[in-house]
């Protein structure tokens, strides 16, 4: 059921939060270490990242703090988008902060910080909040995440299962 703070899928919850936020969570049914070492990955990131109809390539990814970032997805659908943002933070397993932006918006850059909890039986809660410069950058992003944030985490699961 959506209503205008709440959206969720059978998996993954997103909500709007206070006046710029976007949580997104979900529990993966892996281990924190591997859904790091997963989420890190340029190898892996085209695997999971994205749309099923799309193809995602890693043009750049410097897994450090400091390290820019570069996804570029294609597909029938929508031609070609570019994403990119900085690792401003990394504590392993635990934490990945980074900046997020799409290029079809340059300037519009929030700041995503990914915490992975170790529920201590072989699952991982992922909680995304994102911080965006205003609530109407929110509510754009909010009002079109949905639903290739939670297919984006539904391939992630596959991929964590093999």
């Amino acid at each position: 059921m959506n209503d205008q703070n709440t959206a969720s899928t059978t998996r993954t919850t997103s909500r709007k939060e206070g006046d710029r936020e976007i949580v997104m969570e979900r529990i993966f049914d892996a281990p924190r270490e591997k859904v790091y070492e997963t989420m890190i990955d340029p190898e892996l990131i085209p695997q999971w990242w994205g749309s099923r109809k799309d193809t995602t390539t890693v043009d750049k990814f410097d897994a450090r703090e400091g390290g820019d970032w570069r996804f570029v997805t294609s597909g029938p659908d929508h031609g070609e988008h570019a994403f990119r943002g900085t690792i401003r933070e990394l504590v392993p397993p635990e934490r990945i902060v980074q900046t997020f932006e799409w290029e079809g918006m340059p300037g519009h850059i929030c700041v995503e910080t990914v915490t992975l909890e170790d529920l201590g039986d072989g699952r991982t809660k992922f909680v995304n909040v994102s911080l965006f410069h205003t609530t109407e950058e929110r509510d754009g992003m909010f009002d079109s995440m949905e639903p290739g944030a939670s297919e984006t985490h539904d391939r992630l699961e596959e991929l964590l299962a093999k």
